[in-house]
């Protein structure tokens, strides 16, 4: 893969080759043959869209939630990206992503300003200090954490690394004080955090990108221990639907925020039929260090950390060799 910035390029189509008429403006490109997950098909959808909206009032993607109807393939793609509804303070948009002339994807955005608006009389948030802030979910600084192999499956695990957080994994123990029984109220499902860094020194966290970190995480089918998964033998997770809230501004580089390294948070609560149907909470948090296992910890880094998107999904657990036939049948299965 190449620096992932460069991944998620797409190109305008001008209006005079534009085979579409109405307000609908087509962008194209090429889909990188080494990103295996739905968040960057996902990305290049919304770096489309950005570009779409970069010369009116509102610019930032504010939410978005995607569709998947159908495997996309490493083939050449377009987006269509049409506006639905602009208002004084929201701009609706949908968008397709198109393979061979079929509908792979679909997506509905919501842009606006991801920042304080001057009309706003109740400038209502929850941060620090406030007790009901939510606060960063990983327990360690990055300097304090210890750098795991990621998946032999992600052919771009040579431009990233990641960090576990063992003490959100002991939760997952089943022994631990999370687990339940008959008299629990609510409570079980498991958790994962890990710090995420892009280990070229180029690349920086953008909104594309975070649609593309939403879907790296371990999810519930991978947490489990073996004895809750009787028969589950190499898998494959197709995302069928996966919603994104931009929560706050990317902060810039600096001593308190990382350029290109991130914390993520997820959390799993059911799996229910059919086809191990799954649920898959994420958080995406600023880090306050670029390079895992390096900095020191300022006093209060963690109350100058952000949460910069929340995600939800709907996942299946399929066979792998489903996946393999499409493999045999197209090319490979993003």
């Amino acid at each position: 893969m190449v620096r992932f910035g460069k991944a998620i390029s797409v190109n305008h189509v001008p209006s005079s080759s534009n085979r579409l008429a109405g307000n609908v403006k087509v962008y194209e490109g090429d889909i990188d043959s080494d990103v295996p997950n739905g968040g960057y098909v996902l990305a290049l959808i919304m770096e489309a869209c950005i570009r779409y909206q970069s010369s009116t009032a509102h610019i930032d993607p504010i939410h978005v939630t995607a569709h998947y109807l159908r495997t996309t393939y490493i083939l050449p793609f377009e987006v269509h990206v049409r506006t639905l509804k602009t208002g004084k303070g929201f701009t609706n948009l949908s968008a397709e992503l198109i393979q061979d002339g079929v509908l792979r994807v679909t997506i509905h955005a919501v842009f606006g300003v991801n920042a304080p608006s001057p009309t706003d009389k109740f400038q209502l948030t929850l941060a620090p200090p406030s007790t009901y802030a939510r606060r960063l979910p990983l327990y360690s600084h990055p300097s304090k954490a210890v750098v795991k192999p990621m998946r032999h499956t992600w052919k771009f695990h040579h431009q990233i690394q990641w960090a576990y957080d063992p003490e959100i994994l002991k939760k997952n123990l089943p022994d631990a004080a999370n687990r339940t029984n008959s008299n629990t109220v609510g409570g079980g499902g498991l958790e994962w955090g890990a710090w995420f860094e892009f280990t070229d020194k180029e690349e920086r966290i953008t909104s594309p990108s975070l649609v593309f970190l939403v879907d790296i995480f371990l999810n519930t089918p991978s947490l489990l221990p073996k004895s809750e998964k009787p028969g589950l033998t190499t898998s494959w997770f197709p995302t069928m639907t996966l919603s994104v809230e931009f929560k706050a501004p990317i902060p810039p580089p600096s001593s308190k925020h990382a350029a290109r390294t991130v914390g993520l948070y997820s959390l799993g609560r059911f799996m229910t039929h059919p086809q191990g149907r799954h649920d898959v909470y994420v958080e995406v948090w600023t880090a306050p260090s670029d390079v895992i296992g390096t900095g020191n910890p300022a006093d209060g880094w963690r109350d100058n950390q952000v949460c910069l998107a929340t995600a939800m999904q709907m996942t299946l657990t399929l066979p792998m060799e489903a996946n393999e036939r499409n493999a045999k049948r197209n090319t490979p299965k993003l």
